[in-house]
């Protein structure tokens, strides 16, 4: 399978975006920033071009990772690598992941099923993570759900578009 990197990089835009609406005092900006501690002051003192330019890098990063959550057949191929070698071209295993590819290989591809695999990885791997940062820090309850609401749908968003979007 190869990458779509169109549909890497609109993914990748999609928490810059739904940061823009879903953290605006008029959502939840205002609930976030007594959550987290954050004031004007310390907002207008930061550097936004480093801030937003590592955090669109760490989205790219995140959207990579949804094609081989979110797309089934993308392991298929490394099925038969063998001592770290691809099948030669032609070879009967070459030929099955060729012949399994063009039959099963858009199985799947829906925004739903991206979507849905993207919550789930969120509620699995992204609110364990963030819950026990949260433990650590001392933050509340909302302060977690504020910032898992956001994450699990940008995720999901992200999985939908790189899972649907075929090269």
């Amino acid at each position: 399978m190869e990458i779509n990197w169109l549909a890497v990089l609109v993914a990748a835009f999609v928490p810059m975006v739904m940061g823009f609406i879903y953290y605006n005092p008029k959502v939840v900006g205002t609930a976030w920033m007594n959550a987290s501690g954050m004031t004007e002051e310390k907002a207008k003192g930061a550097n936004m071009p480093l801030i937003f330019g590592l955090a669109f890098f760490f989205s790219f990063m995140l959207a990579m990772s949804m094609n081989s959550i979110t797309i089934h057949q993308f392991g298929v191929p490394s099925l038969f690598v063998v001592n770290g070698q691809q099948p030669a071209p032609g070879s009967p295993e070459a030929n099955f992941v060729s012949d399994f590819l063009s039959k099963y290989g858009s199985l799947h591809r829906t925004f739903t099923h991206g979507l849905v695999h993207g919550m789930i990885m969120m509620v699995f791997f992204g609110l364990p993570i963030m819950a026990t940062n949260a433990l650590f820090e001392r933050r509340s309850v909302k302060y977690v759900l504020i910032n898992f609401f956001y994450w699990f749908i940008c995720i999901g968003i992200m999985g939908g578009i790189v899972c649907s979007w075929p090269k």
